[in-house]
């Protein structure tokens, strides 16, 4: 089923993101923490890709694992940096026989302490091209759904941040769903008011698609310097900054006010119609059931 379906069927839907772990030790832990999300029964789980495709692998693996022995619906990330066609060809075609139903395309980030990297051998330069290969991988007949994959794409509320015009900004944006994509799902936020004027902007724009959002609760001090890396540089509002200035150091204090910030925005969100709410776990399940439990999303 696409994840356009789901919402059809869900809405609002409640998802889950995950990155692949790097050792043995990780990876037991994270597939604890999977099995736990998966008693919240999430409309589906999207897998992260390193930068520059550094954990492709890795991301098969988990992809195929959760697909096999989860009963959750996995939507692995694809992106352009470092790749050949051909080798987007191969992972399409390896999803496809795995039964995999879903991707999120994406243009990727640069390889790791790479400034300079030659993206000339790169076979996509923009989201929306690789969109529109996998649209003609579609028409080969290899997915189980006749229809092929169902594409997901990434918006940015607060801007991305490498395009400071936001006019242009929604143009690549619809050419990315003009190209095929099923639904957008956003980049983490912490202000609601940028995620609204975002959705407005995109139905000016001629953008109908759905649209998700992705919220990270911060659960600790470091983790806001985290959350600004992954998200190139995200707007902490001054009011969650005072809050956990006001925690003095205490770990356990911050969390809860990381929790009940991000669980005060999805009531507002899910107050005002959104289509779904996309939670980056950072591969942790204790804020995401915490908000769960406050929000009443108990959904078996």
């Amino acid at each position: 089923m696409h994840i356009n379906d789901i919402i059809g069927k869900e809405k609002p839907t409640i998802s889950f993101e995950f990155f692949p772990p790097k050792t043995e030790k990780s990876s037991q832990s994270l597939f604890e923490c999977i099995k736990e999300l998966e008693d919240l029964d999430p409309s589906f789980v999207s897998i992260t890709y390193g930068a520059g495709g550094s954990t492709r692998k890795l991301t098969h693996e988990l992809v195929v694992r959760i697909k096999d022995s989860t009963s959750l619906t996995p939507v692995p990330h694809l992106t352009c940096v470092n790749h050949t066609e051909e080798e987007i060809f191969s992972i399409l075609e390896k999803y496809a026989e795995h039964g995999i139903s879903n991707v999120l395309a994406l243009r990727g980030d640069l390889p790791a302490g790479s400034t300079a990297h030659d993206r000339s051998n790169d076979a996509f330069e923009y989201a929306s091209d690789l969109v529109e290969y996998i649209q003609k991988f579609n028409g080969s007949g290899k997915c189980t759904d006749p229809r092929g994959f169902g594409i997901g794409v990434a918006g940015f509320p607060e801007g991305h941040p490498e395009t400071p015009n936001r006019i242009l900004e929604m143009d690549h944006l619809k050419r990315k769903v003009d190209s095929g994509a099923d639904y957008i799902c956003t980049q983490l936020f912490f202000d609601n008011h940028d995620f609204y004027d975002f959705k407005e902007r995109c139905r000016l724009s001629g953008i109908s698609v759905p649209i998700i959002a992705g919220i990270m609760p911060v659960t600790s001090a470091k983790g806001i310097l985290r959350m600004a890396e992954l998200a190139a540089g995200a707007r902490i509002p001054g009011k969650l900054l005072k809050a956990i200035d006001r925690c003095d150091g205490d770990t356990e204090s911050i969390k809860r006010v990381g929790i009940q910030y991000a669980t005060d925005q999805c009531s507002d969100l899910l107050n005002n119609g959104i289509d779904g709410i996309h939670f980056y776990t950072l591969n942790r399940s204790d804020a995401t059931k915490g908000i769960f439990q406050s929000l009443g999303l108990q959904r078996k």
